[in-house]
């Protein structure tokens, strides 16, 4: 088992067995948006020209929400509505949520290029439509990637989503599609 280390009560887990990963979890708190969240407001085109994750994060989301960078806690999810990162095919939108410690994004529905990019860089992502419109900010959230399954622990209500399959779940721990193909290599 690798726990990653997050403060507040806070965590992503993975579970090994052979080199590979067996299982999941993650653990935080609801942050909400709505539906339509776009590339654009996820990380502005004015910061575009940086490649630190670091710095994309301090500007992550600042043009809906002020206040989100200084709110967010590492293992924090992230949950939104339909069409979430439409817009331009950007790189810089998973990378700045995940650098800024979001541990995984829940939406009603992903803008497929969004989806894929979240993947290649190691972002964790889950479609749910009851979750998406039963979570409310605040709320504290467990999360079993294996099964699929969002506790909402606040509410005692579970919803579920497609899990992911052992590939998807490599590719995440292994911090993205280069990061894995790197470390196999």
């Amino acid at each position: 088992m690798r726990k990653m280390a997050m403060p507040n009560g806070r965590f992503a887990q993975l579970y090994f067995q052979k080199g590979m990963v067996i299982f999941m979890k993650a653990h935080g708190h609801a942050i909400k948006y709505g539906s339509n969240v776009d590339t654009d407001v996820i990380i502005p085109a004015r910061y575009l020209a940086t490649q630190d994750a670091k710095e994309l994060a301090s500007h992550c989301m600042e043009d809906i929400d002020k206040s989100f960078v200084t709110r967010v806690q590492p293992g924090d999810v992230m949950v939104a509505g339909a069409n979430f990162g439409c817009g331009s095919s950007r790189e810089h939108a998973p990378i700045a949520i995940k650098a800024s410690g979001v541990s995984c994004v829940i939406a009603k529905s992903f803008a497929r290029i969004f989806y894929r990019n979240a993947i290649n860089i190691g972002l964790a992502i889950l479609e749910s439509e009851e979750a998406s419109e039963k979570i409310s900010a605040g709320d504290e959230i467990g999360i079993d990637f294996d099964s699929g399954v969002i506790t909402n622990v606040t509410k005692s209500e579970t919803y579920q989503a497609q899990p992911f399959p052992d590939f998807i779940k490599d590719m995440i721990a292994g911090g993205g599609l280069m990061a894995s193909i790197k470390a196999k290599t």
